[in-house]
């Protein structure tokens, strides 16, 4: 349980029991408003290897840590015997409102990826808070491995992997969620841009996405409001990004959770005091010292 100014926010799934096809992986679900109302989706009818928010990467060189079908180019999203599971190894730091782990990413018993991954909360406002979440990506292989997209692989505009919110789709079919930035409104204006904030408002929440440092900045956002509600910040849009023997990759996302429809000017104002936040002692996740406990 990850708490917000005395406040339950969210509940944090280190160790999930899951199928194999679901990608295993840690996520947190449901994430909460102040005001209670659940911004998260788990497991829906539509995608049912979206665990709420998580780190899912679609092709690690070949291995499926998304969850699903994997697109093969020339012949499209295959059922392949592919998938990686993210496996917990032990907490650096455990607080209320804050969670260090390392991770083993690996697929057929072979450790591919090791992550150190910081979770911590903060609040804005009596009606906002903050979900602020960084991954360090280390290639322990031995070997190169590079990351990849269903675009990579053939897909135009499929550019998804990385940092992954579903939100919920509203009670009424018809009804979708306003997605916006600061200059483009709509799911084919800001889909596969950059920008320094995203914002993705329902009738009565609204969530503002945005990157906390120059790297993160530089991904894409992958947007959806028509098939479903989601948002991630991609890391191999066009490209497929390298990743050497012992280097490592990291990103940071800030998300705003707010109860309300905001519009333009105030998601802009809490993206702008969100990136602006003092993070305290936790500036680098690669130099946080192991804790105590070790489950």
């Amino acid at each position: 349980m990850l708490r917000c100014d005395g406040r339950a926010v969210a509940d944090y799934v280190h160790r999930p029991r899951l199928p194999s096809t679901l990608s295993p992986r840690p996520y947190l679900h449901p994430v909460r408003t102040f005001g209670g109302r659940v911004v998260t989706e788990l497991r829906p009818a539509d995608h049912a290897h979206h665990l709420g928010v998580s780190m899912a990467v679609p092709d690690v060189s070949g291995g499926n840590f998304w969850g699903g079908r994997t697109y093969v180019r020339d012949r499209g999203p295959v059922a392949l015997d592919n998938h990686g599971a993210q496996e917990h190894t032990r907490w650096l730091r455990q607080d209320p409102g804050i969670r260090v782990q390392e991770l083993s990413w690996t697929r057929e018993g072979r450790e591919l990826l090791t992550e150190r991954r910081a979770i911590s909360t903060f609040a804005l406002s009596a009606d906002a808070w903050v979900l602020d979440f960084t991954s360090v990506l280390t290639n322990a292989s031995g070997e190169d491995l590079s990351i990849g997209s269903p675009a990579t692989n053939g897909r135009p505009g499929a550019g998804y992997g990385g940092f992954f919110w579903r939100a919920p789709k509203e009670d009424a079919a018809d009804e979708r969620p306003e997605v916006f930035t600061a200059t483009a409104s709509g799911e084919d204006a800001v889909h596969g841009t950059t920008a320094r904030w995203l914002a993705l408002a329902g009738r009565d929440w609204t969530l503002v996405f945005a990157g906390a440092d120059d790297e993160t900045r530089r991904d894409p956002w992958f947007v959806r409001t028509g098939q479903y509600p989601g948002v991630g910040s991609s890391l191999a849009w066009a490209r497929r990004l390298p990743l050497a023997a012992g280097a490592d990759v990291s990103r940071r996302i800030l998300t705003v959770v707010a109860d309300g429809r905001l519009d333009r000017p105030s998601a802009a104002d809490l993206a702008r005091k969100a990136i602006a936040h003092d993070i305290g002692d936790i500036r680098d996740v690669r130099d946080v010292p192991p804790a105590d406990t070790q489950s």
